[in-house]
């Protein structure tokens, strides 16, 4: 269905341009995760997934560290998780994911950018069902066990669907199955690459260059801005 390879070149791409634009939402995706829970990643899932995916991004271990610090301190920040649906450019559909210490801010930075780009921003919930929202875990295909078999034991555990391509393995689940699936891969023994939360077009929408050229305009003002974590569009 080619997924694997659409997703692994967003992951790569999700260098996010720069690492100037990806560390500090990695940062703050462990702040709320240490915050939420314990600051310790032994007991805390949250935040053993948000290092997982930090690490598959290269950030050092003392930008880690000092993100779980930041989180404990006295001065430590409150972020909230905000969603915001909007049509762009071409009647793109769009998905943002923010997380905000200022709630105010965030609402205007995000109806400015999408005003300037010839679009809008729709209440809460009009779109949320174009998507589908997914938990995929990636990690190298292990050298002693069958992807038939594994299927099968992930299977009771959420599994929807499992791929694999040059050695690189993708399953997907509802995201509601996100604990159960991460339990069961650490069960099995399996190290995992990254574990995420995305949200997958059900209807995707086929968009010319000189269009997505134009949508491309309102996705990099909405990465660039600090407090969104994650876009997405359903282009297909």
């Amino acid at each position: 269905m080619g997924r694997a390879f659409e997703y692994r070149k967003a992951a790569k791409m999700k260098r996010w341009g720069n690492m100037s634009r990806v560390f500090p939402k990695l940062a703050k995706a462990i702040e709320m995760a240490a915050k939420n829970g314990v600051a310790d990643p032994e007991m805390n899932s949250a935040l053993r997934t948000a290092i997982l995916n930090a690490k598959a991004e290269n950030m050092p271990k003392a930008n880690i560290d000092a993100a779980i610090k930041r989180a404990t301190g006295k001065d430590a920040a409150n972020f909230s998780e905000v969603n915001f649906e909007g049509k762009g450019p071409h009647g793109v559909l769009v998905f943002v994911e923010t997380a905000t210490d200022n709630n105010t801010r965030t609402v205007a930075n995000v109806k400015m950018y999408f005003n300037k780009t010839g679009g809008q921003v729709v209440p809460t919930g009009s779109l949320e069902f174009f998507f589908d929202r997914k938990a995929i875990f990636e990690f190298p295909k292990p050298a002693n066990i069958d992807l038939e078999e594994l299927e099968l034991e992930l299977i009771d555990a959420g599994l929807e669907e499992i791929e694999e391509e040059e050695g690189i393995v993708l399953a997907y689940a509802n995201y509601t199955d996100f604990g159960n699936m991460n339990q069961k891969f650490e069960e099995l023994g399996i190290a995992l690459t990254k574990a995420e939360l995305k949200r997958i077009p059900n209807n995707p929408q086929v968009f010319t260059e000189a269009q997505q050229e134009d949508i491309g305009k309102l996705i990099e003002k909405l990465e660039d801005d600090d407090d969104v974590q994650a876009v997405y569009t359903n282009i297909a």
